[in-house]
């Protein structure tokens, strides 16, 4: 992440399930690793929709990218804001900073499934692009079901 001072303050996962219309389950699990001033979020989808065909749901801001010989996708999203006031009993929510997401197939031949790895700041500050793809150089290979592009 480019901030070695930091330790990661918590960590977690899931093992979700996306259903379908038809009933169908497709596994989702997550991982999520907050920092000082940093948070990472890794998910996998075992769908088979290609990356590039998720670029057209994504609008023209979506950077189509390479990663470690793999399609990928490059956009940003806003993150959703919560204020918590415990003296109060009050609780307010709101638009949040951006978060930089990075969408990455699973094989380089594109033939569905993906891993995505977002980043985001607790400052609202952007986050730094060169640490997005640092992160998923170096995490993506240890995942089961990444396939060397």
């Amino acid at each position: 992440m480019g901030t070695p001072e930091e330790h990661a303050e918590t960590a977690g996962g899931s093992k979700s399930s996306i259903t379908l219309a038809d009933g169908t389950k497709i596994a989702a699990p997550e991982a999520n690793v907050d920092l000082m001033t940093y948070s990472v979020k890794l998910s996998a989808s075992y769908d088979h929709l290609p990356v590039a065909d998720t670029a057209g749901y994504l609008g023209e801001s979506a950077e189509k990218k390479t990663v470690l010989g793999h399609p990928a996708l490059l956009y940003s999203d806003r993150t959703i804001a919560l204020t918590f006031n415990l003296g109060g009993g009050k609780a307010d929510s709101g638009p949040g900073g951006i978060a930089r997401r990075l969408l990455v197939a699973k094989n380089a031949k594109d033939g569905g499934g993906s891993f995505e790895i977002v980043i985001w700041r607790q400052d609202d500050v952007l986050p730094d692009d060169a640490a997005l793809f640092r992160v998923a150089e170096k995490v993506l290979p240890t995942i089961p079901g990444w396939t060397a592009g």
